[in-house]
Protein backbone atom coordinates (compact mmCIF):
# COMPACT_ATOMS: atom_id res chain seq x y z
CA UNK A 1 0.00 0.00 0.00
CA UNK A 2 1.38 3.38 -1.01
CA UNK A 3 1.99 5.68 1.95
CA UNK A 4 -0.27 8.75 2.24
CA UNK A 5 2.54 11.29 2.51
CA UNK A 6 0.38 14.16 3.75
CA UNK A 7 -1.06 12.04 6.56
CA UNK A 8 2.33 10.63 7.43
CA UNK A 9 3.86 14.11 7.54
CA UNK A 10 1.12 15.32 9.88
CA UNK A 11 1.76 12.40 12.24
CA UNK A 12 5.50 13.08 12.13
CA UNK A 13 4.86 16.76 12.84
CA UNK A 14 2.86 15.97 15.94
CA UNK A 15 5.61 13.57 17.04
CA UNK A 16 8.44 16.10 16.75
CA UNK A 17 6.39 18.74 18.55
CA UNK A 18 5.62 16.33 21.40
CA UNK A 19 9.31 15.41 21.67
CA UNK A 20 10.20 19.08 21.52
CA UNK A 21 7.85 19.82 24.41
CA UNK A 22 9.56 17.10 26.45
CA UNK A 23 12.98 18.55 25.65
CA UNK A 24 11.85 22.05 26.56
CA UNK A 25 10.92 20.82 30.04
CA UNK A 26 14.62 20.04 30.63
CA UNK A 27 16.11 23.28 29.35
CA UNK A 28 16.44 24.70 32.88
CA UNK A 29 17.72 21.45 34.41
CA UNK A 30 21.07 19.70 34.55
CA UNK A 31 20.86 16.53 32.47
CA UNK A 32 23.18 13.60 33.28
CA UNK A 33 24.76 11.94 30.26
CA UNK A 34 26.44 8.64 29.45
CA UNK A 35 29.10 7.54 27.00
CA UNK A 36 28.08 5.42 24.03
CA UNK A 37 29.73 3.93 20.97
CA UNK A 38 29.69 6.47 18.16
CA UNK A 39 31.84 8.10 15.56
CA UNK A 40 35.15 9.84 16.11
CA UNK A 41 33.65 13.06 17.48
CA UNK A 42 32.77 13.76 21.10
CA UNK A 43 29.29 14.88 20.05
CA UNK A 44 28.50 11.41 18.66
CA UNK A 45 29.57 9.65 21.86
CA UNK A 46 27.14 11.09 24.40
CA UNK A 47 23.54 10.14 25.15
CA UNK A 48 21.00 11.08 27.81
CA UNK A 49 17.83 9.51 29.15
CA UNK A 50 16.00 12.38 27.45
CA UNK A 51 17.24 11.08 24.08
CA UNK A 52 15.79 7.67 24.89
CA UNK A 53 12.52 9.08 26.24
CA UNK A 54 12.07 11.23 23.13
CA UNK A 55 12.74 8.24 20.91
CA UNK A 56 10.16 6.13 22.76
CA UNK A 57 7.61 8.94 22.53
CA UNK A 58 8.18 9.36 18.79
CA UNK A 59 8.01 5.63 18.06
CA UNK A 60 4.74 5.40 19.95
CA UNK A 61 3.28 8.33 17.99
CA UNK A 62 4.29 6.70 14.70
CA UNK A 63 3.12 3.19 15.61
CA UNK A 64 -0.37 3.22 14.11
CA UNK A 65 0.54 4.71 10.74
CA UNK A 66 3.60 2.46 10.58
CA UNK A 67 1.39 -0.61 10.99
CA UNK A 68 -1.16 0.70 8.49
CA UNK A 69 1.40 1.27 5.74
CA UNK A 70 3.97 -1.36 6.78
CA UNK A 71 6.74 1.18 7.42
CA UNK A 72 10.09 0.04 8.85
CA UNK A 73 11.97 1.88 11.58
CA UNK A 74 15.54 3.14 12.04
CA UNK A 75 16.37 5.21 15.11
CA UNK A 76 19.60 6.53 16.59
CA UNK A 77 19.29 4.99 20.03
CA UNK A 78 18.08 1.50 19.02
CA UNK A 79 20.08 -1.12 17.15
CA UNK A 80 19.42 -1.31 13.41
CA UNK A 81 17.27 -4.42 12.81
CA UNK A 82 17.69 -4.39 9.03
CA UNK A 83 13.98 -3.93 8.33
CA UNK A 84 14.82 -0.83 6.28
CA UNK A 85 16.12 -3.18 3.57
CA UNK A 86 12.91 -5.22 3.50
CA UNK A 87 10.08 -2.67 3.55
CA UNK A 88 9.20 -0.16 0.83
CA UNK A 89 10.13 2.72 3.14
CA UNK A 90 11.29 3.43 6.67
CA UNK A 91 11.18 6.11 9.33
CA UNK A 92 14.62 7.52 10.09
CA UNK A 93 14.59 9.16 13.52
CA UNK A 94 17.03 11.30 15.46
CA UNK A 95 15.30 12.06 18.79
CA UNK A 96 17.89 14.72 19.67
CA UNK A 97 20.44 15.68 17.06
CA UNK A 98 23.08 17.76 18.82
CA UNK A 99 22.85 16.08 22.22
CA UNK A 100 26.05 17.79 23.36
CA UNK A 101 24.51 21.20 22.66
CA UNK A 102 21.39 20.11 24.57
CA UNK A 103 23.49 19.05 27.57
CA UNK A 104 25.35 22.36 27.48
CA UNK A 105 22.06 24.31 27.08
CA UNK A 106 23.17 26.14 23.95
CA UNK A 107 21.45 26.40 20.54
CA UNK A 108 22.22 23.75 17.96
CA UNK A 109 19.98 20.75 18.68
CA UNK A 110 16.81 19.52 16.99
CA UNK A 111 14.31 16.68 16.77
CA UNK A 112 14.32 15.08 13.34
CA UNK A 113 12.07 12.56 11.59
CA UNK A 114 12.36 11.48 7.97
CA UNK A 115 10.54 8.99 5.80
CA UNK A 116 12.90 7.34 3.31
CA UNK A 117 12.27 4.97 0.40
CA UNK A 118 14.09 1.65 0.27
CA UNK A 119 16.22 3.02 -2.57
CA UNK A 120 17.51 5.76 -0.25
CA UNK A 121 15.40 8.63 -1.59
CA UNK A 122 13.78 11.00 0.94
CA UNK A 123 9.99 11.30 1.04
CA UNK A 124 9.36 13.41 4.14
CA UNK A 125 11.50 15.55 6.42
CA UNK A 126 10.16 17.06 9.64
CA UNK A 127 12.42 18.99 12.04
CA UNK A 128 11.77 20.94 15.22
CA UNK A 129 14.22 23.37 16.80
CA UNK A 130 13.22 23.71 20.48
CA UNK A 131 15.49 26.68 21.22
CA UNK A 132 14.17 28.84 18.38
CA UNK A 133 10.77 27.12 18.33
CA UNK A 134 10.90 26.66 14.58
CA UNK A 135 9.15 23.82 12.78
CA UNK A 136 10.38 22.76 9.34
CA UNK A 137 8.61 20.36 6.98
CA UNK A 138 9.32 18.99 3.51
CA UNK A 139 7.10 16.55 1.62
CA UNK A 140 7.93 15.11 -1.77
CA UNK A 141 5.80 16.84 -4.36
CA UNK A 142 4.32 19.27 -1.84
CA UNK A 143 7.18 21.69 -1.20
CA UNK A 144 8.81 22.92 2.00
CA UNK A 145 7.40 24.81 4.96
CA UNK A 146 8.67 26.77 7.93
CA UNK A 147 6.22 27.20 10.80
CA UNK A 148 3.38 25.99 8.55
CA UNK A 149 4.07 28.64 5.87
CA UNK A 150 5.52 27.80 2.41
CA UNK A 151 9.25 28.44 2.58
CA UNK A 152 11.82 29.35 -0.04
CA UNK A 153 15.41 30.54 -0.05
CA UNK A 154 15.95 34.05 1.33
CA UNK A 155 17.41 36.84 -0.77
CA UNK A 156 21.05 35.93 -1.46
CA UNK A 157 23.72 37.60 0.61
CA UNK A 158 26.86 39.09 -0.92
CA UNK A 159 29.13 36.52 0.74
CA UNK A 160 29.39 32.74 0.90
CA UNK A 161 28.61 31.05 4.23
CA UNK A 162 30.42 27.86 5.17
CA UNK A 163 28.43 25.84 7.68
CA UNK A 164 30.38 23.45 9.90
CA UNK A 165 29.87 21.49 13.10
CA UNK A 166 33.46 22.18 14.21
CA UNK A 167 35.52 25.34 14.01
CA UNK A 168 37.41 25.36 10.74
CA UNK A 169 40.78 25.61 12.51
CA UNK A 170 39.95 22.37 14.37
CA UNK A 171 38.80 20.52 11.27
CA UNK A 172 41.01 17.86 9.64
CA UNK A 173 42.08 18.69 6.06
CA UNK A 174 41.14 22.34 6.63
CA UNK A 175 43.58 23.54 3.96
CA UNK A 176 41.83 21.36 1.38
CA UNK A 177 38.49 22.73 2.54
CA UNK A 178 39.76 26.29 2.07
CA UNK A 179 40.81 25.47 -1.50
CA UNK A 180 37.35 24.10 -2.24
CA UNK A 181 35.65 27.13 -0.71
CA UNK A 182 37.86 29.51 -2.65
CA UNK A 183 36.77 27.78 -5.84
CA UNK A 184 33.11 28.02 -4.81
CA UNK A 185 33.57 31.76 -4.29
CA UNK A 186 34.92 32.08 -7.82
CA UNK A 187 32.12 29.93 -9.22
CA UNK A 188 29.41 32.25 -7.88
CA UNK A 189 31.33 35.48 -8.31
CA UNK A 190 31.82 36.42 -4.66
CA UNK A 191 34.93 37.34 -2.71
CA UNK A 192 33.96 37.13 0.98
CA UNK A 193 33.29 34.08 3.14
CA UNK A 194 31.81 33.78 6.62
CA UNK A 195 31.37 30.83 8.99
CA UNK A 196 28.40 29.41 10.86
CA UNK A 197 29.60 26.74 13.28
CA UNK A 198 28.77 24.60 16.28
CA UNK A 199 25.31 23.16 15.63
CA UNK A 200 24.33 19.55 15.03
CA UNK A 201 24.25 18.27 11.46
CA UNK A 202 20.47 18.48 11.13
CA UNK A 203 20.33 22.15 12.05
CA UNK A 204 23.44 22.80 9.97
CA UNK A 205 21.50 21.57 6.94
CA UNK A 206 18.80 24.10 7.75
CA UNK A 207 21.44 26.82 8.21
CA UNK A 208 22.68 26.15 4.67
CA UNK A 209 19.22 27.10 3.45
CA UNK A 210 18.79 30.05 5.80
CA UNK A 211 22.15 31.58 4.89
CA UNK A 212 21.91 31.51 1.09
CA UNK A 213 24.39 31.14 -0.59
CA UNK A 214 25.93 28.58 1.75
CA UNK A 215 27.41 25.09 1.76
CA UNK A 216 28.72 22.38 4.05
CA UNK A 217 30.80 19.31 3.28
CA UNK A 218 32.51 16.24 4.69
CA UNK A 219 35.26 14.27 3.01
CA UNK A 220 34.97 10.49 2.64
CA UNK A 221 37.11 8.69 5.22
CA UNK A 222 37.80 5.19 6.47
CA UNK A 223 36.97 5.77 10.13
CA UNK A 224 33.38 5.83 11.37
CA UNK A 225 31.78 9.25 11.40
CA UNK A 226 30.78 12.05 9.00
CA UNK A 227 27.31 11.79 10.48
CA UNK A 228 24.75 9.01 10.20
CA UNK A 229 21.68 8.39 8.06
CA UNK A 230 19.43 10.17 10.55
CA UNK A 231 21.64 13.27 10.43
CA UNK A 232 20.86 13.84 6.74
CA UNK A 233 17.61 12.05 5.87
CA UNK A 234 15.22 14.86 6.85
CA UNK A 235 17.19 17.79 5.44
CA UNK A 236 17.88 15.90 2.20
CA UNK A 237 14.14 16.08 1.51
CA UNK A 238 14.24 19.89 1.74
CA UNK A 239 17.10 20.11 -0.73
CA UNK A 240 15.40 17.69 -3.10
CA UNK A 241 12.19 19.72 -3.07
CA UNK A 242 14.12 22.94 -3.68
CA UNK A 243 16.22 21.41 -6.47
CA UNK A 244 19.47 21.96 -4.57
CA UNK A 245 22.52 19.73 -4.11
CA UNK A 246 22.40 17.24 -1.22
CA UNK A 247 24.78 14.57 -2.41
CA UNK A 248 27.90 12.58 -1.70
CA UNK A 249 31.23 14.41 -1.72
CA UNK A 250 31.85 13.11 -5.24
CA UNK A 251 28.51 14.46 -6.48
CA UNK A 252 26.61 11.18 -6.49
CA UNK A 253 23.15 10.54 -5.05
CA UNK A 254 23.17 10.70 -1.26
CA UNK A 255 22.54 7.09 -0.24
CA UNK A 256 20.19 7.26 2.72
CA UNK A 257 19.83 3.48 3.01
CA UNK A 258 23.40 2.27 2.68
CA UNK A 259 24.23 -1.36 3.31
CA UNK A 260 27.63 -0.50 4.83
CA UNK A 261 26.02 0.67 8.07
CA UNK A 262 24.44 3.87 9.27
CA UNK A 263 27.58 6.04 9.21
CA UNK A 264 28.12 8.20 6.13
CA UNK A 265 31.94 8.23 6.17
CA UNK A 266 32.25 5.99 3.11
CA UNK A 267 30.92 8.63 0.72
CA UNK A 268 31.11 11.94 2.56
CA UNK A 269 28.59 14.72 1.94
CA UNK A 270 28.05 18.01 0.13
CA UNK A 271 25.08 20.35 0.73
CA UNK A 272 24.65 23.73 -0.97
CA UNK A 273 21.94 26.36 -1.32
CA UNK A 274 23.24 27.12 -4.81
CA UNK A 275 24.13 25.09 -7.87
CA UNK A 276 26.56 25.54 -10.73
CA UNK A 277 23.81 27.38 -12.61
CA UNK A 278 23.19 29.81 -9.75
CA UNK A 279 23.81 33.48 -10.48
CA UNK A 280 24.00 35.65 -7.39
CA UNK A 281 22.43 39.06 -8.09
CA UNK A 282 25.08 41.77 -8.17
CA UNK A 283 27.96 39.30 -8.36
CA UNK A 284 30.70 39.09 -10.97
CA UNK A 285 28.97 36.09 -12.52
CA UNK A 286 25.91 38.11 -13.43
Amino acid sequence: MKVDLLRAAEVAKQAVLAAGKLIESYLDKDVPFEEKEGGSSRASQVVTQVDRDCEALIVERLKDISLEFDIALLTEETEDDGSRFEKDCFWCIDPIDGTLAFIEKRPGFTVSIALVEKDGSPLIGVIYDPMRKNLYQAIRGHGVYKNEVPWSLPKPQDYLTYVTDHKLEHTPRREEIKVILDQKLKDIGLTEMRLVEGAGLVLNGIFVLENHPACMLKFPKKTKGAGSLWDYAATACFFAELGLPAESFEGEKLDLNGSQGTFMNHHGMYYASFSEETIIPGSASK
